[in-house]
């Protein structure tokens, strides 16, 4: 792993000065962000990678000394959410990051953490994502969507083979599979039918994988993500169970394909109407050309989670980075 300095070197350092000036909200009093929900846990699939980012920002937040409670929606009622005075959103998959709760906080006139209820459909749905960056012609991968109706045939001779089958709803990997042959694709189709009634089929790109970290509008150094040779792809065990995942920061790109990446990377957030925070997936084929996979509008808070290493990238600990994304709600609009 390179040093901060190194790192900051690589990404321009007054750039990271800059973006780091601005995210400081250690002048903001405590008793301005008044009692603070942790939005954590939840019922979709990704409830215990949930609970554990929610607990490591609640700590955070209370070494601090603000108010902060943890509020899991699977065991309160969203009634009690009235007595806060702001949320911080912590609710990985459905429910949490589908615009659901961010409905319920707006109707109850709770500021929140992140993007709002159309951002947070969408972003969820990586079908419509996709075809939104179509249309706004910004490079992504790609793909079908299927129905037990669906062709297979067709669909490998659309897309080729290996394929990418994927639950349209789901986030961590969950219900996802590489597929190499024909006689493969049902079984994986059904896995991720299991997950979500809607499945894609998505164009496998052979090349390097990257996640961008977006924090106030603007991308943080990129890191490289480097699985583990026995794995297929960046998978739910990679993501949270192992520890020989490699990250990569600097990401091993040079200066000016970072830059391009990171401006990609901002104008599909910015697509997608996401604010606050964020994470964009991304690849780079074996000719250089990035493709956008996902984006993530409530990204892990885990030991092992991207933003807390991007934002450590530019000298911000986890600790001001939670106070920074808290900050957000102080002038976030709906």
């Amino acid at each position: 792993m390179s040093t901060l300095s190194d790192t900051l070197a690589a990404w321009q350092q007054p750039a990271a000065s800059a973006l780091l000036a601005q995210l400081n909200a250690s002048s903001i009093e405590n008793a301005q962000f008044g009692k603070v929900a942790v939005l954590l846990g939840g019922r979709s699939a990704e409830r215990e990678v949930s609970l554990n980012s929610g607990q490591a920002v609640l700590a955070a937040l209370q070494q601090q000394g603000i108010d902060a409670v943890a509020f899991d929606p699977a065991e309160r009622s969203i009634a009690d959410l009235k007595a806060f005075d702001r949320a911080f959103i912590v609710l990985h998959g459905r429910g949490g990051e589908d615009g659901q709760i961010q409905g319920v906080l707006q109707w109850l006139n709770v500021p929140y953490t992140g993007s709002g209820v159309m951002a947070s459909a969408l972003g969820m749905d990586k079908a419509r994502t996709k075809q939104l960056w179509q249309g706004c012609n910004l490079p992504t991968a790609q793909f079908c969507s299927l129905t037990a109706d669906s062709d297979l045939q067709d669909v490998a001779n659309r897309l080729g083979f290996p394929l990418m089958i994927k639950p349209v709803r789901e986030g961590s990997s969950i219900g996802m599979s590489k597929v190499d042959r024909l006689e493969d694709l049902a079984d994986a189709v059904k896995l991720a039918g299991q997950h979500d009634a809607m499945v894609m089929a998505e164009q496998w790109i052979k090349g390097r994988e990257f996640t961008i970290v977006i924090l106030n509008g603007k991308a943080l150094p990129v890191i490289r993500l480097e699985p583990p040779k026995d794995v297929a792809f960046y998978d739910y065990k990679a993501k949270y169970l192992r520890n020989d995942t490699t990250y990569g920061i600097p990401c091993g790109l040079t200066e000016a394909e970072e830059t391009a990446l990171q401006q990609l990377s901002e104008q599909a957030f910015a697509a997608v109407g996401a604010q606050g925070w964020g994470r964009i997936d991304a690849m780079q084929d074996e000719e250089g050309q990035f493709w956008l996979l996902e984006i993530n509008t409530v990204p892990g808070m885990t030991d092992h989670s991207l933003v807390p290493k991007a934002a450590r990238a530019i000298g911000l600990e986890f600790a001001a980075l939670c106070r920074a994304i808290l900050a957000q709600t102080l002038t976030a609009t709906a």
